[in-house]
């Protein structure tokens, strides 16, 4: 009961930010990540060893500057889950602007390749303008979460203006389906999913477990593939999604180049702006030759 009770709170608490005035839910989320900056904690050190070891040029105090950074966006993120997950679409238009190189309405098979910078929920702006814009409705892999009741939650919410959540447990096919019917399709792959389908693909100078899946996908499919960044605008009043011409050459007859090839554009636009990235995950736990995690 006690469970429950602190799920429903939760709720509670990310419907009442949803209307807060975003200054000040900005300013909130940041504060909170300042805090969770100086309480140690094993997501501290993997934030300082995931640093550490992608900007070894970096003296200590410079990645500690940095570290505190990120955290502070990474707060900022968080409390705004509140209005992407219950805004209106006009909050969501308001925080999100979406800028694309490609037709969004052309129903072309296309891939858009997302990657884990704060703002990555911003995909959800894609949906809410659907209608509107006369665009195809917005699929993608979603990972189980620990919760059976927020996992439920976040595919409601995140499916709430017409949007496709499928599990990346065996659904390939349903997602080969949405590719062929020109729905937008987002694919996150620059986190560790484990050794299946992957390969250790060169990330920051180190090789780093990475899926294959946006490169088989778009072979099988014919789909074009554009990457897709959320970021912070310049001056950090919102976020800017954009959306690139489609990749040239891509995919190519070798999966492990094209990944390694989406890698090295990850490690370009994270060298942008490298406070922005996900830095909380563990993306060098699973190493090859059965060498040591450094987490």
């Amino acid at each position: 009961m006690l469970k429950n009770f602190s799920n429903e709170a939760i709720v509670f608490l990310l419907k009442l930010f949803s209307i807060l005035p975003y200054k000040l839910l900005v300013a909130i989320g940041s504060g909170l990540g300042f805090i969770a900056s100086k309480i140690p904690s094993e997501r501290n050190r993997v934030v300082a060893t995931n640093l550490h070891l992608c900007f070894p040029e970096l003296s200590p105090e410079a990645i500690d500057r940095l570290s505190t950074k990120h955290w502070r966006l990474l707060g900022r993120s968080i409390v705004e889950k509140s209005i992407i997950w219950h805004g209106s679409e006009k909050q969501l238009s308001n925080m999100i602007e979406v800028q694309s190189a490609v037709d969004l309405a052309d129903r072309r098979p296309r891939i858009l390749v997302n990657m884990h910078f704060t703002g990555i929920e911003g995909s959800i702006i894609l949906s809410a303008l659907a209608a509107k814009n006369h665009w195809p409705r917005t699929s993608g892999f979603f990972q189980r979460m620990k919760s059976p009741f927020f996992n439920q939650k976040i595919i409601e919410w995140r499916n709430r203006f017409g949007g496709n959540s499928i599990d990346r447990q065996g659904n390939a096919i349903a997602l080969i389906r949405e590719i062929r019917k020109g729905s937008f399709i987002i694919i996150a792959p620059d986190i560790d999913l484990g050794l299946k389908d992957s390969v250790f693909a060169p990330f920051f100078g180190i090789p780093t477990n990475t899926i294959t899946a946006v490169s088989r996908l778009a072979k099988i499919t014919g789909a074009e593939v554009c990457m897709m960044i959320t970021a912070l605008k310049p001056d950090e009043s919102g976020y800017l999604c954009s959306i690139s011409k489609p990749l040239i050459d891509f995919p190519s007859e070798n999966p492990e180049a094209d990944t390694a090839r989406l890698n090295e554009i990850f490690e370009s636009e994270i060298r942008l702006r490298p406070a922005e990235y996900y830095w909380v995950h563990k993306r060098f736990k699973n190493r090859p030759n059965n060498e040591s995690s450094p987490y």
